[in-house]
């Protein structure tokens, strides 16, 4: 293999590590600071993950007596769940790092896995509180499966491919086509919104008992594990946040302007980050009972989408 052979295959590799490492710092910064700016404040700095997840792997992580080999695995299987996701999403808006067909399967079911193991660990703990976590968590994430599933389907039939990146590259034209793609953003903006405990599904700075879902499983955790939990979430959402990006990018898929794509791809994904902050900033956390009913608009959403690409057919 020559230099420049070697060279070529360690460039998308290298421009992947970088993005997965520094895009969700990006992700959650910006959400923060577009939060503060709405309240009136400067805010925290972009970077402020980073400093956080330093400061975090320089302490000693303090466990349970009650607990189990489970609850210190847990942390790096939701880390490595959540790469492995990242494999199958085009995070630059054209090939993914691994394209194989019906990848969108295993991505609904490593984010699955990773899911599992965070309620597990809450449970391992033997606290009641952290067990209702856990259950608030089953249930969501039971609500919102067949919804991904949904819009999977349905970007697949529209576009004629069996991969999620050929599937999110979809071309607009007209009639069913239109509705899909629309229909697919709604249901993918609450998907990201409810799968990354954003509000108005739940609030990931409140500590008030009764409403805790995804931060409640995670306050047993310190030190390196808690820095684990807390840039796989960011990673978890920023993944999210690429895929939806990649459905909004006109370039997405196109071999022929790549660099356009990627820029494209990340751009509209922190322009997404904005979107996200801005809703948090202007809507108030839903009750539990009604988040539910919040799930079922993406699932309406999806299934319209599906069924539109009957009417494009």
């Amino acid at each position: 293999m020559t230099p420049g052979e070697v060279a070529r295959m360690a460039s998308p590799l290298a421009a992947f590590v970088g993005t997965v490492v520094v895009l969700p710092i990006l992700v959650v910064g910006i959400i923060n600071r577009t939060k503060a700016l709405w309240s009136g404040r400067k805010g925290l700095p972009i970077l402020q993950l980073a400093f956080d997840l330093v400061r975090l792997m320089r302490k000693q992580s303090v466990y349970s007596a009650a607990t189990t080999p489970i609850f210190r695995l847990a942390p790096y299987v939701v880390l490595a769940t959540t790469l492995a996701s990242a494999l199958v999403v085009p995070l630059f808006g054209r090939q993914s790092a691994i394209a194989f067909p019906f990848d969108f399967v295993w991505f609904a079911y490593v984010w699955a896995l990773g899911r599992v193991a965070l309620m597990l660990a809450a449970l391992d703990v033997g606290s009641s509180f952290e067990g209702m976590g856990a259950s608030r968590e089953a249930t969501l994430s039971t609500l919102l499966e067949p919804t991904l599933f949904l819009v999977a389907g349905a970007l697949s039939t529209a576009s004629g491919e069996h991969s999620l990146t050929g599937a999110v590259a979809m071309r607009i034209d007209a009639g069913g086509s239109l509705v899909v793609w629309a229909a697919s953003i709604i249901a993918l903006f609450i998907i990201v919104q409810v799968e990354s405990g954003r509000m108005p599904a739940d609030d990931p700075s409140t500590h008030l008992e009764l409403t805790m879902i995804r931060e409640v499983m995670i306050l047993d955790h310190s030190g390196p594990d808690l820095a684990v939990l807390q840039y796989g979430s960011a990673l978890k959402m920023t993944v999210g946040i690429a895929l939806l990006a990649a459905l909004v990018n006109p370039w997405a898929g196109a071999d022929h302007v790549m660099a356009v794509a990627a820029a494209a791809n990340v751009g509209i994904s922190l322009v997404i980050a904005v979107v996200i902050g801005t809703v948090e900033s202007m809507v108030a956390r839903l009750k539990l009972s009604t988040v539910p009913q919040y799930i079922l608009a993406a699932t309406i959403a999806a299934f319209v989408a599906l069924i539109a690409t009957s009417w494009h057919a």
